[in-house]
C-alpha cells in the first residue's frame, strides 16, 4: 500500500530573509559604513530570497505578506545595517503605490526580486512639505509628459530601477499627481554622492529632472489625486516601517549596551559594571523606552489590521514617538558605554548616527507632532492642500 503524500511545508518568507540578513547582510554591514557604498549584494541576497517582492502579490509571484511581516524584516534589517533597511523600507513604500496603480510587468519584476523602486518627493522648492511638490508635469502634444523637478532627497538615487515621482499636475485640481520614472530615463540627473552623517551606504541625494519623458500612462493614479494616494497607501506604510527601523537600531543598541556592562570589570572592585546599582539603573530605563515603542508599533499595527477608528492617528503618532525615543536611547547608551561606545568595534557609533535619521526624515518630528495636534482638534492635516 503507498504511503500517504504529505505536504511540504512552504517556507516563511520573513524566516527566509533573516537568515540572508544574518549570513550575508551582516559581514557585509562595516565596510557599507566605512566606504559609504551602495548594499549591491546585501540587497542582491535579499531579492535572491524573495525580499523586494515581499509585498507583491502571489498571483504574480510575490510573497504576499502583510505590513506587519514587512515591518519584521526592518526591524531585523535596521538593527545589523541601517542603510540596506532604509533602502529596503523606500522600496516598500514605493511599491504601495505600484502594486495598486502600476503596470503589470512592472509589477511582475518587483515581484520576482528583479525591480528596486524609491520614493521621489521631496523637494528643494518645498523641502519636507512633501504634499505641496514645486515640480512640473506638462503635455508636450504626443502623448508624452515632460517632468522638470529639483528633488532634494532621494533614497537609492541613481540606483533604483524605477522612482515614483511626485509632479503638479498637469491640469486638474488638486496639490499633486504621481508618476513611474523609469531610473534610466534620459533627462535625470543625480548630483553627487552621498557623503552622509548615518546611513552611509543608503544613496540619498538631490536628483534634477530637465524634460525628462514619459508616457501619460506612466501615471500612477488619477491626475491631482497623487495625495489622496499618498495618504491611503505611502504614508501609512512609509511610517510604520519608519518605526520598525527604530526599533531595530534600539534593540542593537540595547543588546551591545548589555554585553558591554556584562563584560566590562572595575578590577579593583572586582565586579563588572552589570554589579553597578547605578549602570542597572540607567540600563533599565533605556529598555523600558524600547519596550514602551514596541508596544505602540505592535497597537498601531492592530489599529491598521482592525480598521480601528484611531488607525490613522496611531500612524501619525507611531514614527514621532519612535524616533524621538530612539535618538534619545541611542544618547543614552553612548552615556552607559561611556568612551568605549566612540570606538567603531563597539558597533554603538554606527547605530547612534542611524537612530538620528528618523527624527528628520519628512515628515519630520516637528512635522508629524503638528499633523497630530491638527487630527486631535479637528483642523485639516495640510493647510496648504485644500
Amino acid at each position: 500500500m503507498p504511503h500517504p503524500t504529505r505536504a511540504v511545508p512552504t517556507p516563511d518568507p520573513v524566516e527566509r530573509l533573516y537568515a540572508v540578513i544574518h549570513d550575508v547582510v551582516e559581514p557585509l554591514t562595516e565596510e557599507v559604513d566605512r566606504a559609504g557604498s551602495f548594499p549591491r549584494d546585501g540587497l542582491g541576497a535579499l531579492a535572491g530570497a524573495g525580499g523586494l517582492g515581499l509585498l507583491s502579490a502571489v498571483e504574480l509571484g510575490g510573497a504576499g505578506a502583510d505590513l506587519r511581516q514587512a515591518a519584521a524584516v526592518v526591524e531585523r534589517l535596521a538593527g545589523v545595517c541601517g542603510s540596506t533597511a532604509m533602502v529596503l523600507l523606500m522600496h516598500y513604500a514605493a511599491v504601495s503605490v505600484i502594486e495598486a496603480h502600476g503596470p503589470k510587468d512592472v509589477r511582475r519584476a518587483v515581484a520576482g526580486g528583479r525591480h528596486l523602486s524609491t520614493l521621489a518627493f521631496s523637494e528643494q522648492g518645498s523641502r519636507s512639505h512633501f504634499w505641496a511638490p514645486a515640480g512640473t508635469a506638462a503635455r508636450d502634444g504626443g502623448g508624452e509628459v515632460l517632468l522638470n523637478a529639483h528633488k532634494s532627497w532621494v533614497t537609492s538615487a541613481g540606483e533604483a530601477d524605477s522612482y515614483v515621482w511626485s509632479s503638479r499636475p498637469l491640469g486638474a485640481e488638486g496639490p499633486m499627481t504621481l508618476w513611474l520614472v523609469p531610473g534610466d530615463s534620459a533627462g535625470l540627473d543625480v548630483r553627487g554622492d552621498y557623503d552622509g552623517f548615518g546611513l552611509r551606504g543608503n544613496a540619498s541625494s538631490p536628483v534634477g529632472a530637465k524634460d525628462v519623458r514619459v508616457p501619460e500612462t506612466a501615471r500612477l493614479g488619477a491626475d491631482g489625486g497623487g495625495l489622496t494616494t499618498a495618504l491611503d497607501l505611502v504614508l501609512p506604510r512609509f511610517l510604520v516601517l519608519s518605526a520598525a527601523f527604530c526599533v531595530g537600531v534600539a534593540e542593537a543598541l540595547l543588546v551591545l549596551a548589555a554585553r558591554h556592562l556584562r563584560t566590562t570589570r572595575l578590577e579593583h572592585l572586582r565586579q563588572s559594571l552589570a554589579e553597578q546599582p547605578v549602570a542597572r539603573r540607567e540600563f533599565a530605563l533605556l529598555r523600558l523606552r524600547a519596550d514602551a515603542v514596541r508596544v505602540f508599533l505592535d497597537d498601531t499595527l492592530s489599529a491598521l489590521e482592525t480598521a480601528r477608528p484611531d488607525a490613522m492617528t496611531r500612524v501619525l503618532q507611531v514614527k514621532a514617538l519612535a524616533a524621538e525615543t530612539t535618538a534619545g536611547l541611542a544618547d543614552g547608551v553612548m552615556r552607559l558605554c561611556g568612551g568605549s561606545a566612540f570606538r567603531r568595534d563597539l558597533g554603538v557609533e554606527r547605530r547612534f548616527r542611524d537612530a538620528l535619521a528618523a527624527r528628520v526624515m519628512a515628515p519630520t518630528t516637528d512635522a508629524l507632532h503638528d499633523f497630530c495636534g491638527r487630527a486631535g482638534l479637528g483642523l485639516p492635516l495640510f493647510e496648504e492642500a485644500r
